[in-house]
């Protein structure tokens, strides 16, 4: 059985819970691309989210991990995979998903075929950060 696959756009979309209707998706066998990863928002106190971001690329080996990314299409990944069940039902979930930053025209998706979360929007009222400003200030490379 071949399901379609979903094409989401995290523009003003909180990151956390993006991730769990990607995470559901992809359990239950449907491919998933997520496009525009930097523009996926973390709620809470710019201050404290970038000591937390530091805090995690800092911890453990630099040789043997466990290593965290730093630009924002492997930060959403990596917030997904948190979410998902360890082997093999979850690895295999994991290779259906795709995430980049931006559009990228290799895809092939017009615009209008983007599917964008109503319930899962931005409607902070308070102070947020986007992962490609957390990614700049981290020290990630330009995507």
């Amino acid at each position: 059985m071949i399901m379609e696959t979903l094409v989401v756009d995290a523009e003003n979309q909180i990151a956390g819970r993006l991730a769990t209707v990607v995470a559901k998706e992809i359990l239950k066998g449907r491919h998933v691309i997520v496009v525009n990863a930097e523009k996926a928002v973390i709620s809470g106190s710019p201050e404290y989210t970038i000591e937390t971001f530091r805090a995690k690329i800092s911890r453990g080996d630099p040789y043997k991990g466990p290593f965290y990314p730093k630009v924002p299409d492997r930060m959403f990944r990596r917030i997904v995979r948190g979410m998902l069940p360890r082997k093999p039902k979850g690895k295999e979930a994991y290779g259906r998903l795709k995430v980049y930053v931006g559009i990228p025209p290799e895809i092939g998706v017009k615009p209008e075929s983007i599917v964008s979360f109503v319930e899962t929007s931005n409607t902070l009222e308070h102070k947020f950060m986007t992962l490609g400003e957390i990614s700049a200030k981290i020290g990630g490379r330009k995507s």
